[in-house]
């Protein structure tokens, strides 16, 4: 087949995300996605724009809030280029305490946001309840993030399909079984039709990047399946983000997104009787009336985790022109119009603005 610059392994919203980012600086890639996958993280997620609702690591922080600020002009961005609207919604997420001792940790979380100058606020209970009635009585209060919001997942991959696609990226219905490499460099990639050359290889296959032959060393990429499920949302409470010990509920128009577990199934993505009943019991504790609601959906995904739940971002030190955009986790959709950014500006210039130094792949196995 033709060469081209640059070969992306991978079609969800992160492979997506760097194909059109390459497209925009004129570079000819090549898409390579066997189609829709049951399993894959994109479709599973909620969509949530978490930044400072999740903040367990300070090295992500940053890079989350960043990420995040992104789809603020993205989303007209898109609208305007594909006519998809990717459901850009920024009204806040609450992270809700039920007993003192939670309440104590995020009152500290709020301080340590605001000290680092960022918008963070803390609700007291009634607060909550005014702001969303329905909530649970027994809430102590609530971290309050009111820049943090959610989008609809499907429509940002379609649209970052769309977009690429529209400046020149092509999309071929292959899966990628091997990377093709010549003098030490990755060439491009091998699927059942053969070897298409490349420039660059970017790798954005989430839980399957693992399974390409001929990396240069192991991914510790693994998948952790995670199960959701929808509702109505309930009638008579303003729509809302609320967040508590992981679990969530999401107000997506006239339902309820409710989710989400985290397990390790291995490459199982079955809904199970014990990870919904986990899911409403979380959801049904932080908005009550939705025992009353009828399911719509249930499904589940598998999401790309590293062992130190931080990304693989960059280079590979020991091939040249092999890149890796994966191991995104639950962040895969915050995280995927800042990862395109990074990749595609180490790939053409060799540097980037953002500190990526705890994100490359060396910090795992060494090469073989």
């Amino acid at each position: 087949m033709t060469a081209v610059d640059i070969a992306v392994v991978g079609g969800g919203v992160v492979g997506a995300a760097c194909a059109r980012a390459a497209a925009q600086r004129g570079l000819q890639v090549a898409v390579f996605e066997p189609g829709p996958d049951p399993a894959a993280a994109s479709p599973a997620s909620a969509g949530m724009l978490a930044a400072q609702i999740e903040p367990s690591d300070d090295a992500l922080v940053a890079l989350s809030v960043r990420a995040r600020d992104l789809y603020e002009p993205l989303a007209p961005a898109l609208r305007d280029a594909t006519g998809i609207d990717i459901g850009f919604w920024r009204s806040g997420i609450a992270a809700v305490a039920f007993d003192e001792p939670t309440a104590g940790r995020l009152r500290e979380e709020v301080a340590r946001q605001r000290q680092a100058g960022l918008r963070c606020d803390w609700l007291e209970g009634d607060e909550v309840r005014e702001r969303w009635p329905g909530t649970a009585p027994d809430c102590q209060g609530a971290l309050f993030a009111p820049e943090d919001g959610a989008l609809d997942p499907q429509a940002l991959t379609r649209a970052c399909l769309a977009d690429a696609r529209r400046l020149g990226a092509t999309l071929h219905p292959e899966k990628v079984e091997a990377l093709a490499t010549a003098d030490g460099r990755a060439a491009g990639v091998v699927t059942g039709r053969g070897t298409t050359a490349a420039g660059h290889t970017v790798l954005a296959a989430g839980v399957w990047s693992p399974q390409i032959r001929g990396l240069p060393r192991p991914l510790p990429v693994e998948p952790l399946r995670g199960q959701m499920a929808s509702t109505v949302w309930p009638g008579g409470t303003p729509p809302a983000i609320l967040y508590h010990d992981h679990g969530y509920v999401l107000a997506r128009g006239s339902d309820a997104v409710l989710g989400s577990t985290m397990e390790r199934a291995g490459y199982d993505a079955r809904v199970t009787n014990e990870g919904l009943a986990q899911i409403f019991r979380g959801a049904v504790r932080l908005l009550p009336s939705l025992l009353t609601q009828p399911v719509q959906r249930m499904w589940a995904g598998l999401r790309p985790a590293t062992p130190d739940g931080r990304p693989i971002l960059g280079a590979d030190p020991a091939m040249e022109r092999l890149w890796y955009a994966t191991g995104h986790g639950r962040n895969g959709i915050l995280l995927a119009a800042l990862t395109a950014e990074i990749v595609v500006d180490l790939l053409t210039t060799g540097r980037t603005d953002v500190d990526v130094a705890q994100l490359g792949v060396a910090r795992f196995a060494p090469a073989t």
